[in-house]
């Protein structure tokens, strides 16, 4: 429903913008603010992404977390489609998108949204005949503390 109403209401607010800016300020000059900006933020969405790719190779060199570089980046490319599509009402929301305060509340605002969730799934080659009727598995485990002395060997999962 969200998806149809975008759809309906931005080409319908770019129209009323259009007549009401072509009005005012004549026909080509407004066609000349539309190329404008779609070569401005062109230029802006490139210099943006490039800083952003360096963020995400340097983080991704150093071991860090990628998801904000990686997210950063998919809104610059987000505001570039708005930049280069033709229309005030975009183009005021793709600068909007490339301005590093904007990305960043909306970065928070989404990612407190958004609920992680999974599930694992196990699955056996052998059939239930084969298995038997018993499903418990018996092991012995030990609690390793992290603040104790290391052991031998590459982890404390295994013994030599």
């Amino acid at each position: 429903m969200w998806l149809f109403l975008i759809f309906v209401a931005v080409p319908i607010i770019e129209i009323a913008l259009f007549i009401q800016v072509g009005g005012a300020i004549g026909l080509w000059p407004t066609l000349a603010i539309v190329v404008l900006t779609a070569f401005a933020g062109t230029w802006l969405m490139r210099q943006q992404g490039m800083m952003t790719l360096a963020k995400l190779q340097k983080s991704l060199a150093e071991g860090g977390n990628p998801a904000d570089p990686m997210a950063q980046g998919a809104m610059i490319l987000v505001a570039g489609v708005l930049l280069l599509t033709p229309g005030f009402f975009t183009d005021t929301v793709g600068f909007l998108l490339l301005l590093p305060p904007v990305r960043a509340a909306l970065i928070k605002w989404i990612s407190a949204r958004i609920i992680a969730s999974g599930s694992v799934h196990f699955s056996s080659t052998t059939s239930a005949s084969e298995r038997g009727t018993n499903t418990t598995i018996e092991t012995d485990y030990i609690i390793i503390d992290e603040d104790s002395e290391p052991r031998e060997g590459p982890s404390g999962w295994t013994k030599h």
